[in-house]
């Protein structure tokens, strides 16, 4: 029998129920357990695709190309299972989806109601994911917080499957906050009880309450939350600040969580073994290695929009003993005048994915710097596209050359839509997401990289390689190491001559994990240190 557990939030946002659940799913899968997780999101957006950076952070993007909420990046990296478009549900998918069916008539002329249409599309969807991979145990974290209007149909859905599925077959954890008044140095509880009282009006008693708090709680305050609330007093857990979001799993196993919620779900498990994250734990605890790594961005000031890319960062450096130091740099402010002022102490740069034209010019000179000084470069997505633009002006002489994203007149449009593309109305139908694999060429980095001709990689873009142009990049010096398997889309391309110059169409960042540095950030960090000790 499949078992669920639903991670709710009270009191306040941002207290981590995504690193929470996340953790928990890592010391069940270390326990022998098949998890999968989901997150469902309140907001009216089908999807984050189209919303700004600066609203929502990255958009993650799964294996079968679903545009997602970027906590499904730390489940992936905690978990280190490929999650699926059943992963992440949001309100206006829901209500899209039920406008649908009632236009086709699949609901026989109901009157279309949030009890019962709207909560079965939820459950639908909450059972659809652990069908569709088999897992012992279903994760659901419910975004916003308690109290929220808009999430009221999600608790309803979630409490009505604790019917479903019979009450043992469900667990539900709360997430709020414990402050301390400084002044008297007092945990208050209040907060708490108040949350868990709201949720408890919508029908759902929790059974495990994880209190965010910078200190443990004391005694009295943790037998206050237990009797109020109503929880064993071993179900009070403490989610504390640790020197890396990955200590989170290890510090909530100090107080038997994975053991409570098995023994809570009726879950018989092999002994847990957290051998190998403890391993990893102290490499990261080892990587001491400076190496400071320029990040040229638009969207710099939320820097969670690039929360994968700095992650993998970190991950390649764990893997290379060294310590990342990112320097956070706004492309819009990055001129040729003030290149060497901003990028001069740079060990490397890289320069991630991106849409729309601003700050583009700033992007083009992080890979002009960096490929006329010999600094190791890797660019993503639009940071390939930029490379390429600077390539095209400054080594092959075109000196209007540009994308069509950027500018429809330019006579050279070195990054153009595939001519399949320009029928298309719709943006959503051009845009290339999810995983496609791509054929490296031999004697090339990206091929000494991987290790191997074929590769899989995930994607999220509109814009391509102007095959026209492939002839005169290759005189000049340009390698194209990576195309698509039939040779017509350019994935991956490399500077001859250079340390480490690479661009790839794709999106690396997916696929990093903190115990398994993607292959590219894992030579781009080696690289960037080499550089390092040869200045």
């Amino acid at each position: 029998m499949t078992k669920y557990i639903f991670v709710t939030g009270g009191v306040v946002s941002g207290l981590g129920k995504g690193i929470v659940m996340a953790s928990l799913g890592r010391l069940l899968i270390s326990r022998g357990q098949n998890v999968i997780a989901q997150k469902l999101d309140p907001y009216i957006n089908i999807d984050p695709g189209t919303m700004s950076p600066y609203q929502h952070g990255e958009v993650f993007v799964t294996e079968d190309g679903a545009e997602t909420d970027l906590d499904l990046g730390h489940y992936e990296r905690f978990i280190n299972v490929n999650l699926n478009r059943y992963s992440n549900l949001t309100t206006g998918k829901i209500f899209w989806n039920v406008l649908n069916k009632e236009r086709r008539g699949e609901y026989l002329g109901e009157t279309v109601q949030t009890i019962p249409h709207i909560t079965n599309e939820i459950k639908d969807f909450i059972h659809a994911v652990g069908k569709k991979t088999n897992a012992d145990v279903v994760m659901t974290e419910i975004g916003g917080t308690i109290g929220d209007i808009e999430s009221q149909p999600f608790l309803e859905a979630i409490r009505q499957i604790s019917g479903d599925v019979g009450r043992e077959n469900c667990l539900y954890i709360h997430v709020t906050l414990v402050p301390l008044i400084a002044s008297s140095g007092e945990q208050k509880s209040k907060p708490t009880q108040h949350s868990v009282k709201e949720l408890r009006s919508m029908g759902i008693s929790p059974d495990i309450i994880i209190t965010r708090c910078d200190f443990p709680l004391d005694d009295s305050t943790r037998k206050k939350i237990s009797l109020f609330c109503d929880v064993k007093p071993d179900c009070v857990i403490d989610s504390l600040t640790v020197p890396t979001i990955y200590s989170a799993p290890i510090m909530l196993e100090n107080q038997n969580l994975s053991e409570i919620v098995c023994r809570e779900l009726h879950i018989k498990t092999k002994p847990i073994n957290l051998t190998p994250w403890k391993e990893m734990l102290n490499r990261i605890e080892n990587a001491v290695k400076p190496v400071n790594i320029a990040l040229v961005g638009k969207y710099v000031k939320m820097r969670d929009a690039y929360l994968s890319v700095s992650e993998a960062l970190r991950h390649g450096g764990y893997e290379n003993g060294a310590k990342v130091n990112i320097n956070w740099i706004e492309s819009e402010s990055l001129t040729y005048e003030n290149a060497e002022s901003i990028l001069g102490r740079a060990d490397g740069i890289i320069v991630p994915g991106g849409f729309g034209d601003r700050g583009i010019l700033g992007k083009i000179v992080a890979a002009n710097y960096a490929r006329t000084h010999n600094i190791p470069y890797f660019g993503i997505c639009l940071g390939m596209q930029t490379a390429v633009i600077e390539f095209a002006r400054n080594v092959c002489g075109l000196a209007d050359a540009d994308s069509a994203e950027f500018n429809k007149k330019t006579q050279h449009k070195v990054i153009d839509l595939m001519p399949d593309q320009n029928s298309k109305q719709d943006k959503g139908g051009t845009m290339r997401l999810g995983a496609y694999p791509c054929e490296i060429k031999p004697d090339t980095v990206l091929r000494s990289v991987y290790g191997k001709k074929e590769i899989s990689e995930r994607h999220r873009h509109r814009y391509e390689f102007n095959n026209d142009y492939r002839e005169i990049m290759t005189q000049n010096g340009l390698t194209i190491s990576g195309t698509s398997p039939d040779g017509k889309l350019v994935e991956a391309v490399e500077i001859e001559k250079h340390p480490f110059f690479v661009g790839v169409q794709f999106h690396p960042e997916f696929l990093s994990r903190p115990d398994k540095a993607h292959p590219l950030f894992k030579s781009f960090i080696k690289k960037s240190l080499e550089y390092r000790e040869n200045k």
